[in-house]
């Protein structure tokens, strides 16, 4: 298919010119980067190549997802990701870091264009990061919350599980790994309902709109708590003030069944596509 057509499609599908996106201010291709998304930090990232023969989903675009792409010896195909850069919070400073120039480079020989895009695969829809977790999770939804740049990210959803125990194990077992618990309230879960946002949910302003309902259960992937960045302090004082459960599963981990359920997409493209699995920061939880 032609690389145009299928920027396009993306483009369409999520509205990418109705949604303001973060600056990435540390964000640094080089001079291969496309001045549109030089611009608005959405969309088509690197353009080398004018046809697509497989697109390759993922969360980050990490050292360990570009080698998977580049072991298979593929040309003329688009990698899509959630976010334009690397999340690792094993080293000090910014969690974000930019793709190796070198991998850039590889890609550019190769005719493998980048596609990323954050707050529009974010905002609830049938793509999103929060409605795909909630339907991993088999969580019924039944509500939105959580504004965040004049769009809803947070879903609302009734668990079959009964106590915060029962569904950190349900949790756990969905995305293959230990997560965390922040026990603040009873271990009951009251009406069964559940509030969820995939990713960096650890935001105060969300906490306090749960804690401003009757909700108590609150499921997302990161909850570090950084003394140096105040906001993850107070979103823990929040949580304790309402009495309000956290369960934390990895930013990656909540995030990545969006980047699955984006190969639907590409198969109404008719377009082949495959998700690369990467390893979780379990720092950030």
């Amino acid at each position: 298919m032609k690389a145009e057509e299928v920027y396009r499609k993306l483009d369409k599908e999520f509205e990418i010119d109705k949604i303001d996106e973060e600056e990435w201010g540390l964000f640094d291709l080089g001079s291969y980067v496309t001045e549109s998304f030089m611009k608005t930090r959405k969309g088509l990232v690197l353009d080398f190549t004018s046809e697509i023969e497989r697109v390759y989903t993922a969360v980050f675009p990490s050292k360990s997802v570009i080698d998977q792409i580049l072991e298979t010896n593929v040309t003329d195909a688009l990698l899509f990701t959630h976010h334009p850069m690397i999340w690792d919070t094993s080293v000090e400073g910014p969690p974000f870091r930019n793709m190796p120039a070198e991998y850039v480079k590889e890609l550019k020989e190769r005719r493998i264009s980048y596609y990323a895009i954050h707050l529009p695969l974010d905002r609830n829809g049938p793509y999103s990061t929060g409605m795909s977790l909630t339907k991993g999770l088999g969580i019924e939804p039944v509500g939105e919350f959580a504004e965040f740049n004049d769009i809803l990210v947070g879903v609302i959803g009734e668990t079959e599980c009964k106590t915060i125990h029962e569904l950190a194990a349900k949790v756990r077992d969905v995305v293959g790994h230990e997560v965390k618990l922040w026990n603040y309230g009873t271990s009951n879960i009251p009406d069964q309902k559940v509030a969820l946002v995939g990713g960096g949910g650890n935001y105060p302003q969300i906490v306090e709109e749960l804690g401003e309902s009757d909700i108590r259960t609150y499921i997302t992937g990161v909850t570090m708590k950084v003394p140096s960045y105040e906001p993850s302090v107070v979103f823990h004082d929040i949580c304790k003030k309402y009495e309000i459960n956290v369960i934390a599963a990895t930013h990656y981990s909540t995030e990545k069944f969006a980047c699955i359920a984006l190969q639907k997409f590409c198969d109404d493209m008719g377009m082949p596509s495959e998700f690369l699995d990467d390893e979780p920061s379990f720092n950030d939880y």
